[in-house]
C-alpha cells in the first residue's frame, strides 16, 4: 500500500512540479524580466536605451563616459540579444513552448547577470551574500539559487500537461 501511494505520487508529480514551477516562474519573474526588458527599448526595435548599455556593460560605459556610441558592434548586438532574451525566453516558459530549451537559457542569464551584478557593478557583501550562512535573504547567490532552481524543474521535468509543448508532441 505504501509503495502504490509513493507510485501516484511520482506520477503526479510529473504532471504537478512542473505546471508549479511555470505557476511561480508567472507569478514571480515573468514580470520581472518583462520590466527590466523594457528599461532597455530605445527608440525602436533596433535601437537600444543608453541605460540597456549601462545595465549590461556598466565598466565599459563608464570607460567611454557613457556614449554607447564609442562601444562596437559586438557591445550592441550583446545588448540586442540580452534584451529580446529578456521577452522571449520567458514568454515561451509561460505558454510551454520549447520550454526547456527557454529555461536553459533564463539559467544562463541568470548567471550572466549575477555576474554582471557581482562584477561590472561592484555589488556588496551584502547583496551577494554566502550560501550556509543561515541568511537566506541575499539578493544574489540566495535569490538567484532559488530562480535556477525553478528552471532546473522545467529543464528535468519539461513544461507539463498544459503546454504547448504537449499539443505539439500530440500531434507528432
Amino acid at each position: 500500500m505504501i509503495r502504490a501511494t509513493l507510485a501516484r505520487l511520482d506520477t503526479a508529480g510529473d504532471a504537478v512540479l512542473p505546471s508549479l514551477a511555470r505557476l511561480t516562474f508567472a507569478a514571480s519573474l515573468a514580470g520581472y524580466f518583462w520590466a527590466s526588458a523594457l528599461t532597455k527599448l530605445g527608440d525602436g526595435p533596433f535601437s537600444p536605451s543608453l541605460g540597456a548599455y549601462a545595465q549590461i556593460f556598466p565598466r565599459a560605459m563608464e570607460a567611454v563616459s557613457y556614449d554607447a556610441g564609442q562601444l562596437g558592434l559586438w557591445h550592441r548586438l550583446v545588448v540586442l540579444a540580452g534584451t529580446y532574451a529578456e521577452f522571449v525566453l520567458p514568454a515561451l516558459i509561460l505558454v510551454g513552448l520549447l520550454t526547456r530549451l527557454a529555461a536553459l537559457g533564463m539559467i544562463g542569464f541568470v548567471v550572466v547577470q549575477s555576474l554582471t551584478d557581482i562584477i561590472g557593478h561592484n555589488a556588496d557583501a551584502t547583496a551577494i551574500g554566502a550560501w550556509f550562512d543561515r541568511i537566506p535573504d541575499s539578493a544574489i547567490l540566495d535569490q538567484r539559487l532559488f530562480w535556477v532552481m525553478l528552471l532546473a524543474v522545467l529543464i528535468f521535468k519539461g513544461a507539463g500537461p498544459i503546454s504547448l509543448d504537449r499539443l505539439v508532441a500530440s500531434k507528432m
